[in-house]
């Protein structure tokens, strides 16, 4: 692998101009033009259009570059991996967490985590399903926690947890202090959801689907925070998780609309690369998040 002549072709894309890409790579600029010219040679393609005005990266440069983007990570990965093997937990861990697991579920488990590995770096992107996925698969994050679904094969998704989601409204709405409603009666009403992507709306648009429901209406907030404000300020419906709305529906914010004999249940997964499964940290991790939702199909 041409690990050196990848980096600084990958440079020269990203800043599109010799001197700087030399400057940063600490190298003279002839050997930056030797790196492209000896990638040219052995990919018997030109990477870039150049003159003293511009730089352009040709369509077989952009898929050089593509790729060599997740080439370099993988490698850079790889080498800390080998450094941690059998040492101490310390240095990065890169988690991706879906919406709902990043705000409520995974904020704890770091705290106790940096408790007992004060060394270890811990840095948590959230998302929505979709970009957790996409982030696992190209590398960008160690491990990726999901409360959607993903067809892809190329990932281990594996249950860590059962969660539990619940009908809610304003107080003020018309189906809510009751007892029981029936599932007829969510016929024809406005609905409060995330967008296209999140396991949340996938989860709504199975539950319509499968009890035959008519929406009168969707309203799409990217952000759980944002459905909640939208709903106690108005007559809309949302499907939440519990650990979403619990503190709102004790302080009397929201109320939970019982479904007469229905349950709404799914599975949070955590999702990693194969490369990943011998990597300390991330067993580290694996361990705790398994330890403190103990979970049995």
């Amino acid at each position: 692998m041409q690990y050196d002549a990848l980096k600084t072709f990958v440079t020269l894309v990203e800043v599109k101009n010799f001197t700087k890409t030399a400057e940063m790579l600490l190298m003279s600029q002839p050997s930056v033009s030797l790196h492209i010219k000896n990638l040219e040679k052995e990919f018997q393609t030109k990477l870039l259009d150049r003159s003293p005005k511009y730089l352009k990266v040709t369509p077989t440069g952009q898929m050089l570059y593509d790729c060599a983007v997740q080439m370099i990570r993988l490698y850079e990965q790889t080498r800390q991996h080998i450094m941690e093997h059998h040492h101490a937990i310390k240095g990065e861990l890169k988690i991706g967490a879906s919406f709902t697991i990043g705000e409520y579920i995974l904020p704890s488990l770091l705290l106790d985590l940096q408790k007992q590995h004060p060394e270890l770096q811990i840095q948590a992107t959230i998302g929505n399903t979709e970009e957790i996925v996409q982030a696992v698969r190209l590398y960008e994050v160690d491990i990726g926690l999901i409360e959607g679904q993903t067809n892809d094969k190329e990932l281990d998704v594996i249950p860590f947890m059962e969660d539990e989601l619940f009908i809610v409204a304003s107080v003020h709405h018309p189906l809510a202090n009751r007892e029981e409603v029936a599932i007829s009666e969510l016929h024809d009403q406005a609905w409060i959801t995330r967008e296209v992507g999140s396991g949340t709306r996938e989860y709504l648009n199975h539950v319509i689907r499968s009890n035959g429901l008519r929406a009168k209406s969707f309203l799409t907030i990217s952000s759980n925070q944002g459905i909640k404000e939208t709903l106690i300020n108005g007559n809309g419906l949302s499907l939440l998780s519990q650990s979403v709305i619990e503190r709102d529906v004790k302080n009397r914010n929201l109320c939970i609309i019982p479904v007469v004999n229905t349950r709404f249940t799914r599975r949070l997964s955590y999702l990693i690369a194969p490369i990943m499964k011998e990597k300390q940290n991330v067993l580290t991790f694996i361990e705790t998040l398994t330890e403190t939702f103990p979970y049995s199909e």
